[in-house]
């Protein structure tokens, strides 16, 4: 547990007050507008802010000084999330700063380091998760795309799926199989590809939100240079590991989370049945406590893995797991609330609302299109990143032994 001191909480307040500041002054009004409708962003609109952000270091604040970040401490980490929350900026793309960033500083060579940690710092490059594969999600370890050496390069054949941004993105971190006759955990290999690459395609996958954010890419012969292997051959399920502590821990924005909290206060405010607000009825008014507390929760779970990171390079696979667990429960337990509320207007969703330029007249509240989005999209939110029963069973693995 740490106790902080008057001054840490002074700074701490100068810091908000500066990241507040800045967003006031560098987040374009068409942006701050679009997030408060939730509507889609453009790429260059979201890499755009990312560069503003990188003109601090900010992307990558939580880094070690030493590996090219500002050594934040948790409770500043959290500060700045909340922060960016709170003024409608766009929230931090982990792929980068939370997953490649941390695997490539701590098991990357000088090479790799300088030609793609700048740009992470930066948030010039988008980077993409080349992990599940259409018979390896949950059973990862499953995985079947294949890496061949010939020469000094690697011939890439097979297919992953459900892979967020892969249209916008320049790079993917990808598990690869090396070696067809090891074990399930051995056997694997960790690359880096250059998505600009020939033989890669990417094909949208058209979720339960009408919305395009997934993807299936194919990889039909690509070459993919030695160079670009993290760490050893065969090596990569070790590599990998590490990669979903971070992720399981970036997987839960806490400032996403209290956003949709306030969001489902308003809305309960708005919403009145016989003549008085939901925020009067007894058992919303029990919910919205019931989630307040949950965030609390989850806010010292966050904070205790972060400073677990700050420790170790990396949260514990444990704490990580019991972080995942709880903070996605939460975020569907908040959006099926927001969904109570809207009652019969939860049953029409207007997915053009979320697009720029819809001129429609709305049927129910101005944000029912945004949290019935979010409602469907989060569903995955217990399965993506390692699905509940996995996390569960880390859990039961590293606290019972089992």
């Amino acid at each position: 547990m740490f106790i902080r001191t008057v001054e840490q909480d002074s700074s701490l307040d100068k810091f908000r007050a500066e990241v507040r500041a800045f967003c006031e002054s560098e987040l374009p009004p068409v942006v701050r507008e679009k997030q408060k409708r939730g509507q889609h962003l453009e790429k260059h609109e979201y890499i755009s802010w990312l560069q503003r952000l990188g003109t601090r270091g900010w992307n990558t604040g939580k880094w070690p000084k030493e590996k090219g970040g500002l050594g934040w401490e948790p409770a500043q980490f959290l500060a700045f999330q909340e922060e960016l929350g709170r003024a409608g900026a766009p929230p931090l793309m982990s792929f980068g700063p939370t997953m490649a960033g941390p695997v490539i500083y701590t098991f990357g060579n000088e090479e790799q380091k300088g030609q793609h940690l700048p740009g992470i710092i930066k948030g010039d490059l988008w980077w993409c998760q080349g992990y599940s594969e259409p018979g390896a999600g949950s059973d990862l370890a499953a995985l079947k795309t294949r890496a061949d050496r010939d020469g000094d390069d690697y011939i890439v054949n097979g297919q992953k799926i459900w892979t967020s941004t892969a249209h916008w993105a320049d790079w993917m971190f990808a598990l690869v199989r090396t070696d067809q006759k090891a074990k399930k955990q051995e056997g694997i290999s960790f690359l880096l590809i250059d998505m600009k690459t020939p033989g890669i395609t990417v094909r949208p996958i058209i979720g339960i939100t009408l919305g395009h954010h997934l993807n299936e890419v194919f990889f039909d012969n690509v070459r993919v240079p030695i160079a670009n292997r993290i760490g050893e051959e065969n090596k990569g399920w070790t590599y990998a590991k590490f990669l979903l502590a971070n992720e399981r821990v970036g997987n839960v924005d806490v400032a996403k989370v209290e956003g949709s909290i306030e969001q489902i206060r308003q809305l309960m405010a708005e919403t009145r049945e016989a003549g008085k607000p939901l925020s009067d009825d007894p058992a919303f008014r029990r919910r919205l406590a019931e989630l307040e507390v949950g965030l609390a929760t989850v806010k010292a779970l966050m904070s205790d893995q972060l400073a677990a990171a700050r420790l170790n390079g990396a949260p514990s696979l444990m704490g990580a797991a019991a972080l995942k667990l709880r903070g996605t429960e939460l975020q569907q337990a908040i959006l099926q609330t927001g969904i109570d509320v809207l009652g019969r207007h939860g049953m029409v969703y207007q997915s053009d609302a979320l697009n720029a330029g819809w001129n429609g007249e709305m049927i129910g509240p101005e944000s029912s299109a945004d949290v019935i989005y979010e409602h469907l999209y989060r569903r995955a939110a217990t399965i993506y990143g390692g699905s509940s029963e996995v996390q569960k069973n880390i859990i039961a693995k590293g606290a019972l032994g089992l």
